[in-house]
């Protein structure tokens, strides 16, 4: 084999039989040609890597159907045309082209369903707790929008902005790392962490929440509850306890897993007499230390920005 550096076909070939590193390599061969269009049509605004983070996802689910390998840098910035003009006639919109929208697979799904999936988790874990925090709500969870997500970790907009911005420069690093590593099973991953989470909810409906909680969360346990009260185990069993005398019932949604960072998000099912006792949904943000919860934020995404 001939020392020179892969062609595009070749590495497309190589994505589409699923080798990790290969959609990464032509990412970063095409990286400046992608950012010269997302630039022509957005201009210097911060839209421009998040068109890029997308189009890169919209890559990755449909690398497999590229007919001509030879072809994939047109390809590639085409894809980054579709999702900066659907940036422009749609700005308030959730940050994925139409491909996702309500009715299709959602960004984890299409991750899960990619044989690379465990390289990209794999990167993802090597992000700090902030930063992976950040990537994990923007990209596979229902809490997108700045506002949200800087509501959810109680930090500014711009903090937001900077954390995504310094991630997608470490996730590229990353992914290109440890392309070549054997990596954890992501699937298997969140699988448990919803298995988790169903069996936390079934506990919490026949009164052992106490029991879970000596079980599973740290002896530093803190609670930030979803109107920004504070507290230890003790208020959120409570809490929680109480939401169930009321009537309040929580139903599980996903799961979205890394190493030390989990999100459980819930829909809230209020009771018939008292329909607007709580807001629609709830999302758990689970810092774990050593396996167990060390800090619990409940946020209600319908009831923030």
């Amino acid at each position: 084999m001939s020392s020179a550096s892969p062609s595009d076909s070749e590495l497309t070939r190589r994505a589409q039989s699923g080798e990790p590193g290969a959609l990464g390599l032509l990412l970063a061969r095409h990286r400046a040609g992608m950012r010269a269009v997302a630039l022509s049509l957005l201009g210097h605004v911060p839209d421009v890597d998040d068109a890029l983070q997308d189009a890169a996802l919209v890559a990755l689910r449909r690398i497999g159907g590229v007919r001509d390998p030879a072809a994939v840098g047109p390809w590639l910035r085409m894809i980054v045309r579709n999702t900066c003009r659907m940036r422009l006639r749609a700005p308030a919109m959730v940050p994925f082209t139409g491909d996702f929208a309500s009715k299709a697979p959602t960004p984890e799904q299409i991750v899960d369903e990619h044989a690379l999936r465990d390289w990209v988790w794999h990167a993802i874990e090597e992000l700090s707790p902030p930063l992976r925090t950040a990537v994990m709500l923007r990209h596979f969870s229902e809490i997108t929008s700045y506002e949200q997500i800087a509501a959810a970790c109680e930090v500014p907009v711009g903090t937001v902005r900077s954390r995504l911005s310094q991630a997608r420069a470490k996730l590229a690093e990353a992914l290109l790392a440890t392309a070549t590593l054997a990596h954890d099973d992501a699937a298997a991953l969140t699988a448990a962490s919803a298995r988790e989470a169903v069996e936390t909810l079934a506990a919490a409906e026949r009164g052992a929440m106490a029991e879970v909680a000596a079980e599973r969360w740290s002896p530093r346990f803190e609670l930030v509850g979803g109107q920004g009260e504070r507290g230890g185990p003790q208020r959120a069993v409570a809490g929680m306890n109480g939401d169930l005398e009321a009537g309040v019932h929580q139903r599980f949604v996903q799961a979205v897993a890394s190493r030390d960072i989990v999100i459980w998000e819930m829909d809230l099912i209020n009771p018939p007499d008292d329909p607007e006792h709580c807001p629609p949904s709830v999302a758990w943000l689970m810092d774990l230390r050593e396996g167990r919860v060390r800090r619990l934020r409940l946020f209600h995404p319908m009831s923030g920005v």
